[in-house]
């Protein structure tokens, strides 16, 4: 049925070493997609996020494996929106937007998940906080997000 997984990160791997990239771009992505056109795009983010090549933001998508990495690629996307938004691209405002917006129902959904423990849960819960924070001015998160460091003493979350 397909290709097995280990196929397509060959296969990954082999255009990955052609095109000799040192960043994913999303126009990369959208033709990584075209070539593995039976992996989900879930499952692709996974295997370039995996590959060790620098990604662009909005093709790395929201991190949660970590407050810090969930803070860093939160700051990308707001650097990513700001700047499209300055050039009038309301097309890469929108896929920063949704790459959010699916970060954060990504977060409830693994907050109500069954078996999850209540640290599990609140920890999840308070990511998708932080993404509504995102949502509601993606300008002030960076500013947001150093305040609530500092508030913190640089503790986690």
């Amino acid at each position: 049925m397909g290709t097995t997984r280990q196929a397509k990160r060959t296969l990954l791997r082999q255009y990955l070493a052609e095109a000799r990239l040192e960043r994913i771009t999303e126009a990369d992505f959208s033709l990584l997609r075209q070539r593995l056109a039976t992996v989900s795009e879930a499952y692709l983010r996974g295997l370039v996020r995996s590959c060790g090549v620098e990604l662009d933001p909005v093709v790395e998508g929201v991190r949660q494996d970590s407050f810090e990495e969930l803070g860093r690629t939160l700051a990308a996307l707001a650097r990513e929106y700001q700047e499209a938004v300055a050039e009038g691209d309301r097309e890469r405002a929108r896929r920063c937007r949704r790459a959010v917006l699916t970060g954060k129902e990504h977060a409830r959904l693994a907050a109500r998940r069954a078996g999850s423990s209540p640290e599990a849960s609140a920890r999840k819960e308070e990511m998708a906080s932080w993404m509504l924070v995102w949502l509601e001015n993606p300008g002030i998160f960076p500013a947001w997000l150093a305040l609530r460091r500092k508030a913190a003493g640089n503790s986690q979350p």
